[in-house]
């Protein structure tokens, strides 16, 4: 599944979710056109929840920001 995300200004839109990245490329003209000119988007790619619990994350993420103190 992937989200096409629009920044505009200080406003931020979450769209979607579509089933491609092209699904979501191809809708992004009809989202952009209620957008200025300076909006800038990206498509992201969600996380399937089912491949890794909450907790599973959370041990990664501790593990991936692990640092020591010199003495």
């Amino acid at each position: 599944m992937y989200l096409l995300t629009v920044k505009d200004g200080l406003v931020t839109r979450h769209v979607g979710p579509y089933i491609t990245p092209k699904q979501a490329s191809d809708d992004l003209d009809r989202v952009l056109s209620s957008c200025t000119e300076r909006a800038r988007w990206q498509i992201h790619a969600l996380e399937n929840p089912k491949t890794k619990s909450f907790s599973e994350r959370i041990n990664e993420r501790d593990k991936a920001f692990t640092a020591a103190a010199a003495s």
